[in-house]
């Protein structure tokens, strides 16, 4: 799957991307870093996959490392949104651990190959644009270990390290954008699903039916 078919529905990644020209830039840069990785694509690649000039690139964008930071803010952006939107939800700690898990875990599946770009290419972005993104993931870190720890403080989770297992679970979560294949026997949701179920035994608590 392109990044290309990852941009229909509401929740459209790169919706916020105008002109079109800029937006179609966007997207190929997602695929080609995605493939060939940062380091690894020229300006001129991702031109031609956008079937423009690479002159016409630099209207929209200034580096290629600018159009990375793009990528990785709407990226980050999008997946904390997702978790907040689920740790504010009313319920149980359990109850709003699973959502945020099912949620975070089927964004990087349905948006595989963005998330590959977003997660992985991290130390390619310049000193200013690498400090923001780590502290989008900060807050990322943030939501879940509070979560962790509404769980224990209410007696629901059994967890002697609330950092380590914030990080083993963020971890679990990410890594499914390494892995996942549209073409596989696994649904977005099926996985969501899954690693809820695992993250919920991790912290001790019992398995939602």
């Amino acid at each position: 799957m392109s990044a290309a078919e990852e941009t229909s529905g509401d929740d459209a990644p790169w919706g916020e991307v105008t002109p079109e020209a800029a937006r179609r830039l966007l997207v190929a840069a997602v695929d080609a870093f995605a493939e060939r990785g940062y380091h690894a694509t020229t300006t001129r690649d991702i031109a031609g996959r956008a079937g423009m000039s690479p002159a016409a690139l630099y209207i929209h964008y200034k580096t290629k490392e600018e159009l990375l930071h793009r990528i990785s803010k709407i990226g980050h952006d999008r997946a904390l949104y997702v978790l907040e939107a689920e740790a504010d939800r009313d319920g149980t700690a359990a109850d709003r651990l699973a959502g945020a898990v099912r949620s975070f875990v089927r964004w990087h599946a349905e948006r595989h190959t963005t998330a590959r770009v977003v997660q992985y290419e991290l130390d390619a972005l310049g000193p200013e644009h690498r400090t923001e993104i780590v502290e989008l993931r900060r807050r990322s870190d943030a939501v879940v270990r509070r979560i962790i720890s509404e769980g224990v403080a209410a007696g629901e989770f059994d967890v002697p390290d609330i950092p380590g297992t914030t990080l083993a679970v963020l971890s679990l979560c990410i890594d499914v954008a390494r892995w996942f294949n549209a073409q596989g026997s696994r649904t977005p949701d099926e996985v969501g699903a899954l690693y809820a179920g695992l993250v919920l035994r991790m912290v001790g608590a019992p398995p939602q039916l």
